[in-house]
C-alpha cells in the first residue's frame, strides 16, 4: 500500500483572513464548544480527576484544541493542568515523499512523561498513521502510564488498527471526501466542512 498522501484526512485550511472553505458545515462554533467541553469531562471521568494528566496537542491544529480542553479542565477541577505540544514529522512514514516539510517544537513540561496519563489530542482521525507516529515518538521522549487519544473528529477509513478514546463527532465520510478543520487560533473561525475531493490538478499539496 503506497503511503496515504494526506494522512490525518484533514483539509488544509485558508490562511487567516481568506474566504470560507467550500462545501458544507458539520460542526460550527458552537458544535465545536460543546463537543470539547463533553471530552473534558469524559477525561476527568475516565482518569477521575486531573492528577498526573498531561493533554498533549499535535502540531498543528491539535495545538489550539489541547489549550482548550486543558482550559476546561481546569474550570472544573480549579488547579492547573500540565499541557504539551507534540511535533510527529520525522516519525512520518511518509516523510520520504514529502521532504519539505518543516517540523515544529515539541514542549514537554519539566516533569516530563513518565508516569503520567498522556492524552493526545488532534483534529482528525482518518488512517492512524499520524497517531502511529506519535505513539512512536512519545517511545523517544519517555514512558507513560497510559496513553489515550481524543480527537474533535473521526472520519473512519482507517488503515492501521488504532482508535480514538474521546471523539466530538463521528462523521462518516467517503474516501474521496475532504474534511476541513478551520479553528479561531489558527483561521480566525470555527468549522467543520465537508466537500468533494478536487480534480488531481486542482488539490494542493498534502
Amino acid at each position: 500500500m503506497s503511503p496515504d498522501p494526506n494522512p490525518a484526512g484533514a483539509e488544509p485550511a485558508p490562511a487567516l483572513g481568506t474566504d470560507v472553505l467550500p462545501g458544507r458545515v458539520v460542526l460550527d462554533a458552537d458544535d465545536i464548544a460543546r463537543a470539547l467541553t463533553r471530552i473534558s469531562h469524559e477525561i476527568l471521568e475516565r482518569n477521575k480527576g486531573a492528577a498526573d494528566l498531561l493533554v498533549l496537542g499535535l502540531h498543528t491544529r491539535g495545538v489550539p484544541l489541547a489549550r482548550r480542553i486543558a482550559s476546561r479542565i481546569e474550570a472544573v477541577e480549579g488547579q492547573p493542568v500540565e499541557l504539551g505540544t507534540l511535533d510527529v514529522t520525522m516519525y512520518r512514514d511518509d516523510l520520504r515523499n514529502h521532504p519539505t516539510r518543516s517540523p515544529h517544537r515539541t514542549e514537554l513540561p519539566a516533569s516530563g512523561l513518565d508516569g503520567k496519563t498522556v492524552v493526545l489530542v488532534d483534529d482528525v482521525l482518518y488512517s492512524g498513521r499520524t497517531i502511529r507516529a506519535a505513539l512512536d515518538a512519545l517511545s523517544d521522549l519517555g514512558r507513560p502510564s497510559v496513553v489515550r487519544l481524543a480527537v474533535l473528529v473521526d472520519r473512519g477509513h482507517r488503515d492501521l488498527p488504532i482508535r480514538a478514546d474521546h471523539v466530538g463527532k463521528n462523521l462518516p465520510t467517503a474516501r474521496a471526501e475532504r474534511v476541513g478543520v478551520r479553528l479561531e487560533e489558527t483561521d480566525g473561525v470555527d468549522e467543520v466542512r465537508i466537500r468533494d475531493a478536487a480534480p488531481a490538478h486542482q488539490e494542493g499539496p498534502r
